[in-house]
């Protein structure tokens, strides 16, 4: 109270130098000390630009830490000005106006801007942590942006309660106990959120989706790179550089496919057949075993099967002139070998992972020869171009075996 009378009497005193005789009971009065009050907090926003974004910013630039360069590049310190701004208007309000409503209206007021820009400054500061965490390695591990929104829905429903409980001189407490009422509107509005939520934790948990993981979801029509893992919802680059968008709840209700796991391992799946026509396959002649001896990757196979059906043929007493009951090579089962050497030679392949030619049951598109094996290049494009030359190769080889790829012929002219 001395000091309220002290500041009006400097302030008449001041006004009486300028040749103004302002009674403090007058409006005149209350709208000179507002205006005061006003004038001071604008000084005082100026004075914590100057500090937070003139000196501070200079140290910050020199300083070798990058979490005060994220904050400053967040707006963490120019937000936490505008505090004493509010601060002055709600600590000057009292020694200066006396009219009881307008001292309530702004004390209540730089309450409700003091809340407002803390919730403003936490923001920016779950930003930088959020930022900051996704430029370092633990990001691959699990991503946190979920668990940052929903501390910033955490600071705003508190802050919330807050100012209705300031604006209404109530206790916040009260204010909570009649949330009970309205629990289940609330569960009802906030579902996603309380279900996004709880998948957030499992998903961080089980390492089941990261950012940066390739993921396919045909139902959401997604398949690309997970750029967000959200509290709500996730977002997907696609390849096609259009963004999808999936609920978070559904990466744990739904089938999805993570190649998160052949990014990690030693190589990409290659699993590609080629057709034979069935009309193709034959013996193998003398003609045609001179001429397939010659090949360096099936020379040693051809040499080591004729020497093993030659053994099986003299054991069964059969003559070689005998063509129903002999064995003989066939030129789909070299093709096969040589298939099986080619790969096994290739440079681009990984040797420490599965690798085979197989033939798959018959149908009415030919004879299937798959190769299975897993390119060491992962990277998709040039994982397209190791398959392609390699599909290329053993397509422009199936002359020398003198087989044919199955295509099916238009019956129209």
């Amino acid at each position: 109270m001395q000091e309220s009378n002290f500041i009006h009497q400097q302030l008449v005193t001041g006004l009486s130098y300028l040749g103004l005789e302002v009674p403090t009971e007058s409006l005149t009065f209350q709208a000179i000390s507002l205006g005061v009050i006003l004038v001071l907090a604008w000084i005082s926003l100026k004075l914590s630009g100057l500090i937070f974004n003139g000196r501070m910013a200079a140290l910050i630039t020199k300083s070798k830490n990058q979490f005060d360069d994220e904050l400053h590049k967040h707006g963490f310190f120019k937000r936490s000005g505008h505090l004493f701004p509010a601060l002055a208007i709600y600590l000057l309000s009292p020694l200066l106006i006396e009219n009881p409503s307008l001292l309530a209206f702004l004390q209540k007021s730089a309450v409700v801007y003091v809340i407002f820009v803390t919730v403003m400054a936490c923001s920016a500061l779950l930003n930088t942590i959020e930022d900051t965490y996704n430029a370092s390695n633990l990001a691959k591990k699990a991503p946190i942006t979920g668990f940052i929104q929903v501390g910033k829905l955490f600071i705003v429903i508190i802050a919330g309660l807050l100012m209705i409980s300031n604006l209404l001189d109530k206790s916040p407490l009260l204010l909570l106990s009649g949330l009970g009422a309205v629990t289940a509107i609330l569960l009802l509005l906030f579902r996603d959120t309380i279900l996004g939520f709880v998948a957030g934790i499992q998903i961080a948990a089980n390492r089941m989706v990261n950012t940066g993981d390739w993921i396919e979801m045909p139902k959401y029509g997604a398949d690309g790179d997970v750029l967000q893992v959200g509290l709500t919802t996730v977002k997907v680059q696609n390849w096609d550089k259009t963004i999808s968008t999936i609920p978070t709840y559904a990466l744990i209700t739904e089938s999805v496919k993570n190649w998160r796991g052949m990014s990690e391992s030693g190589g990409r799946r290659i699993k590609r057949s080629i057709n034979i026509d069935v009309q193709s396959i034959q013996f193998c002649d003398q003609e045609m075993l001179k001429e397939l001896s010659s090949i360096r990757y099936i020379k040693a196979y051809v040499e080591s099967k004729l020497q093993e059906l030659q053994s099986f043929n003299q054991e069964q007493k059969i003559e070689t002139q005998d063509l129903v009951n002999s064995r003989r090579l066939t030129n789909i089962g070299t093709l096969r070998a040589y298939m099986q050497a080619y790969i096994q030679a290739h440079p681009k392949i990984n040797k420490d992972m599965t690798l085979m030619v197989r033939q798959l049951p018959a149908t009415e598109l030919g004879v299937p020869l798959e190769v299975y094996c897993f390119s060491a290049d992962k990277v998709w494009t040039n994982f397209e171009a190791i398959q392609g030359d390699i599909f290329d190769h053993f397509l422009a080889m199936l002359p020398v075996f003198k087989l044919r790829a199955y295509q099916r012929v238009s019956d129209r002219p």
